[in-house]
């Protein structure tokens, strides 16, 4: 278990929630699904996704470990082989936790907690990323023959002659109309 909780336990004593969170998870592995209190499912959340990353190892000590929390072998195996497989490129956030509102007889807040099934679509990479790949470029570069100046540069070159040019026409064109 993750982090001990403060306060009341879920159902009573220690060992009654131990119970109660392993019989969740075993029909969250069956089901892929369930539907339980919203404060089951946070509780439940950190479990699952423990088991699911001992069933990603998929050795022989990782499944003996998940047989100590899960004492229903159907489960387990569907755990190892079928649910491990699609976890596999994943790094983490196997489960969802959906609110679904209120329970009707004592207006409890109510969740649906879902294996994450979908496959995992990589984010494109930031431009943070990708100008670190091009800074790391350039020192390649720097070790590259120097190069003519780009047309840019030349361009500037060329309008400051042709604005002295300019300026010394105004000048001599001056100096003849005072004369």
């Amino acid at each position: 278990m993750p982090k001990p909780t403060k306060g009341p336990r879920l159902g009573g004593g220690p060992a009654h929630e131990r119970l109660m969170l392993a019989n969740l998870a075993t029909a969250l592995f069956t089901h892929k699904r369930i539907t339980t209190t919203e404060t089951k499912a946070k509780r439940l959340r950190p479990l699952a996704e423990r088991l699911v990353t001992f069933a990603k190892r998929g050795d022989l000590h990782a499944r003996r470990r998940v047989m100590t929390i899960i004492r229903d072998k159907s489960a387990v195996h569907e755990l190892f082989t079928e649910i491990a497989p699609l976890m596999a490129e994943r790094e983490g956030g196997y489960t969802r936790i959906v609110k679904t509102g209120y329970r009707k007889g004592d207006n409890a807040p109510m969740a649906v907690i879902e294996l994450v099934l979908e496959p995992v679509n990589p984010k494109p990479k930031s431009a943070k990323k990708t100008a670190a790949a091009a800074a790391a470029a350039a020192p390649a570069a720097e070790e590259a023959p120097a190069e003519e100046p780009t047309t840019e540069e030349t361009e500037e070159v060329v309008v400051e002659e042709t604005t002295a040019d300019d300026a010394a026409t105004e000048e001599s064109a001056s100096e003849e109309s005072s004369k």
